[in-house]
């Protein structure tokens, strides 16, 4: 039921501002002023602190690296200083997120992923961001919208508690609480005009807002499987990326002057920052490389077929292809080591057909497959046992296709063990800033690129590279690679 109703959603969606020195003079405080004890007795900080946990489980933990955290709070800390209560103060937490995202809940929990890191250019760009989710906070557009809000905080607490051990119920619980970013169109307008006049007022470029919003469209329109789609990432489904609103952006942003030449963009102390920052999928999840996943902890790997798009998310790796073919992959512990023909008709799939199920090998594994059908769907169940887990494969495809037996097929085939040296060869890909050199130009960089298949079309969008743009000699640029 579970791996169903998962995949038919599947489906449906296809330190301190500044490095300070030892001073002999200068000893701590006695009696120093940490967040918890500013907070201490705020309802609204007592609200978020409640949220949080729950908030960095489901984005994949906090991502912890020393220099990215000091640049995302030397950003933050000029902005504060202009904020419209500078006696509120932040938790910022760095998601360790491939996905593009930024957010706040009540009491100064601000949130941006690594993935909105990798994508912006320069501190202005991510200043423009948090001093919009600043603006929610100052607003108090949290407490607003709890308000409207109660009903679903109370099913949420369910859903908490009835599965609070299972991955579904935690993930449910997780859209229901990042239900609390989403703000009307009205509270978006107002943190805009806040946050303009913040970013202005710290001293950086007031126009980044504007130009970041439209960075964020072309990727998701990059990522997109039908670029006309209407398919938006996280942060732009919960802040709508009108071309009124990016009009409405550069027009208070006019207020501090001329488009380029007011506020500092930052850009060269940023690109230090992020140097080296994780990008796309963690070694804890697994790796995309184009059509195959590859699993170094498991120590497993399998492709999908051509024309495919695998999207690895935390509960389970999903791929979509032509035609609504859907895949789901996943895997539980083998505690009871029963057959795996027992294991199928078990009561975990809904619709089986029980004289489908067969035993098989694959690639030297103990297997067993099935066939099940509900509603218009017609699937594909494999199970395959390697140690002490059973990986599972769901396969999707409209009642009456053709295309069920070619496409697990492919997976079957492909799906086996790794060796040690594989394991052991499987790198992680990371954002890395290069000068541009004599003889280089925007094709050569982009053929440096690792973990995609449209090289160029993402170098010029992490670069924010309009159509006809060139690099020059010592220019600096990011380029994805181990």
């Amino acid at each position: 039921m579970l791996l169903l109703s998962a995949l038919a959603m599947a489906l449906n969606g296809c330190q301190s501002l500044i490095d300070q020195s030892y001073q002999p003079s200068v000893s701590p405080s006695s009696n120093p002023q940490i967040v918890d004890e500013v907070q201490k007795n705020d309802p609204r900080a007592a609200m978020g602190a409640r949220e949080h946990p729950r908030i960095v489980a489901s984005y994949g933990g906090e991502y912890k690296d020393a220099k990215t955290e000091r640049l995302v709070a030397r950003i933050a800390g000029a902005l504060t200083a202009v904020s419209e209560n500078p006696s509120q103060s932040y938790r910022i937490t760095i998601l360790n997120s491939p996905a593009i995202n930024a957010f706040a809940l009540p009491g100064g929990y601000l949130y941006v992923t690594r993935g909105l890191l990798a994508l912006a250019n320069d501190a202005s760009e991510v200043a423009a961001v948090l001093s919009h989710e600043m603006g929610h906070v100052t607003a108090n557009h949290g407490i607003e919208r709890q308000k409207r809000e109660e009903a679903e905080v109370i099913a949420s607490r369910v859903v908490a508690e009835v599965l609070s051990s299972d991955i579904a119920g935690k993930q449910a619980l997780a859209r229901g609480k990042l239900r609390l970013a989403a703000f009307s169109r009205q509270q978006e307008l107002q943190a805009d005009v806040i946050g303009v006049r913040m970013l202005g007022e710290a001293g950086y470029d007031p126009y980044a807002a504007a130009r970041f919003l439209d960075s964020m469209a072309a990727y998701s329109r990059f990522m997109s499987v039908d670029p006309e789609a209407d398919q938006s990432l996280d942060f732009l489904s919960s802040h709508p990326n009108s071309a009124q609103r990016i009009e409405l952006a550069r027009t208070h942003a006019r207020a501090f002057g001329q488009e380029g030449s007011v506020g500092d963009k930052g850009r060269n102390y940023y690109l230090d920052g992020i140097d080296g920052l994780l990008y796309g999928d963690s070694p804890e999840e697994g790796y995309v490389r184009g059509q195959t996943f590859l699993h170094g902890g498991l120590g497993i790997r399998f492709d999908v077929p051509p024309d495919f798009h695998i999207d690895n998310k935390v509960e389970a790796v999903m791929a979509t292809g032509p035609n609504d073919i859907a895949v789901r992959f996943d895997g539980v512990a083998d505690n009871q080591n029963q057959s795996l023909t027992n294991y199928i008709s078990s009561g975990w799939v809904t619709g089986l057909d029980p004289s489908t199920i067969q035993p098989i090998t694959i690639n030297g594994m103990e297997a067993a497959t099935a066939r099940a059908s509900a509603d218009r769907w017609d699937f594909d169940v494999t199970v395959i046992r390697n140690n002490s887990q059973i990986f599972r494969f769901l396969t999707a495809v409209p009642k009456g296709s053709g295309a069920l037996e070619p496409t697990a097929n492919v997976l079957r085939a492909s799906f086996r063990r790794m060796t040690p040296a594989e394991a052991a060869s499987l790198k992680p890909l990371r954002i890395r800033v290069v000068t541009v050199r004599p003889g280089e130009n925007i094709s050569t960089l982009a053929a440096r690129m690792m973990g995609t298949d449209r090289k160029l079309d993402l170098f010029k969008l992490i670069n924010a590279l309009p159509t006809g743009a060139a690099v020059a000699t010592g220019d600096r640029v990011k380029i994805i690679a181990e």
